[in-house]
């Protein structure tokens, strides 16, 4: 006879009792079935079982059996030396998808998770808060894309970088992913640039109060629209509105794409033994992210696209860092340190006391208009570009003059008529 546990054999001898009671017409049937907790079908087959079959008749025949659900032997034992010995950094989910499409496991993802949680391999998640409700999401791609970056050990050593990251708030599609050494001014103005020559035009950009998108007069309050950053500037010239967060639960999107960032990205670096920034982005950029979109993008709620194609905007211009300043006398323009020497125009003899606009562009050159006039591109160091700059004013032809011409025009004339007479 199988073992049968110490609280079944408990049950079914207080269900001996009571069914002994009923037969000693002490209490009826209905209240016996009534005590038990069953219906009175059931106990009427429980005595049926216990007259044929005795007290073995109320055993549940389930008890000291094998479960056919059980586990294959050595499975277990193979989940669990795949987490400790090859996936010891990833979180459950990853883990899951890793060994179910690359190692043949077919249990069910909460079998693995109590697995590992019970082995002690995985910590159990604390108990959840209550979450806040979620806003819409924009209705079709490109009305409403996020920035925002993310300062992790991306590599699992002591170097730290920040993920720039954009997406798209109908369908968390990532448009751009990129490490860099920190999230300022330019890095960002590339990562936009790039998504707008890729995409298009779109509608909005939602981003933290960070100094090189807002101005905020004092910490903690509200932004102020009049005193634009260079990229508050750009996005105005390309007529895109800047839409602040003022919490990390407003970015909730963002947030939640980020801590998935954090626990997948080191993990997939980590096993294609990519150690270098470099090697990093040119994975991100042709490989992860389109893996990253096929796993987390979500469908738009209605069909079309807000994005709007590029037109005649000049890029270059419009993302660069951009500095006012006026002409010295003898036509020089400094700038951090640097003097700027101003070849001489075609159009004008000096230009002295006149308000030029200095741009540091992202391919850290640097620029000089004025209005639509390019008068001087440089190089990083403040040293002029030769091929690019203006060449001198050419000599102006002499016109003839115009007694002359009339002359001229005279004389083929009568000689033209005097051809044309008949003789």
């Amino acid at each position: 006879m199988e073992q049968i546990p110490v609280a079944e054999w408990e049950r079914t001898m207080k269900v001996q009792e009571v069914i002994l009671r009923a037969m000693a017409k002490k209490i009826t049937w209905w209240q016996a079935a009534e005590i038990l907790g069953i219906s009175n079908r059931t106990m009427r087959r429980w005595k049926w079982n216990y007259e044929h079959e005795g007290f073995k008749g109320l055993l549940d025949g389930r008890k000291g059996k094998p479960s056919w659900k059980r586990v294959p032997p050595g499975e277990t034992e193979k989940i669990l030396g795949l987490y400790r010995d090859v996936y010891f950094d990833l979180n459950v989910r990853h883990f899951y998808e890793k060994v179910t499409a690359q190692h043949g496991v077919t249990l069910s993802y909460t079998w693995v998770k109590n697995l590992l949680q019970g082995a002690g391999l995985v910590q159990k998640s604390r108990d959840r808060k209550p979450h806040r409700k979620r806003r819409p999401r924009r209705p079709i791609p490109g009305m409403l894309l996020h920035i925002d970056g993310s300062h992790h050990q991306w590599f699992q050593d002591d170097r730290w970088l920040d993920l720039l990251v954009i997406l798209d708030d109908a369908t968390s599609q990532i448009y751009y992913a990129q490490l860099v050494e920190d999230e300022d001014t330019r890095t960002v103005m590339t990562a936009l640039r790039d998504v707008i020559v890729r995409q298009g035009l779109f509608c909005a950009l939602y981003s933290d109060r960070a100094r090189h998108f807002f101005y905020t007069p004092k910490a903690q309050q509200q932004v102020d629209h009049r005193q634009l950053t260079q990229v508050g500037r750009a996005m105005k010239d390309l007529g895109i509105e800047m839409i602040p967060a003022y919490s990390p639960q407003a970015r909730g999107r963002g947030e939640r794409s980020f801590s998935t960032w954090q626990g997948r990205l080191p993990q997939e670096l980590r096993l294609r033994a990519i150690t270098t920034r470099e090697a990093a982005n040119a994975f991100l950029r042709d490989e992860y992210i389109q893996q990253f979109n096929s796993r987390f993008t979500v469908a738009a709620a209605q069909p079309g696209t807000a994005f709007v194609a590029l037109g005649s905007q000049d890029l270059d211009r419009i993302f660069s860092v951009q500095h006012e300043r006026t002409v010295d006398n003898d036509n020089t323009v400094r700038l951090a340190n640097m003097v700027l020497q101003i070849e001489p125009t075609m159009w004008r003899s000096t230009l002295a006391g006149c308000r030029v606009i200095v741009q540091e562009r992202l391919d850290d050159t640097i620029v000089i208009n004025y209005g639509p006039h390019v008068i001087g591109r440089y190089t990083p160091d403040g040293h002029p570009i030769p091929e690019l700059q203006q060449k001198s004013k050419p000599k102006r032809l002499k016109k003839p003059a115009l007694r002359e011409v009339g002359a001229g025009f005279f004389l083929n004339k009568v000689t033209s008529a005097a051809r044309s007479a008949p003789r």
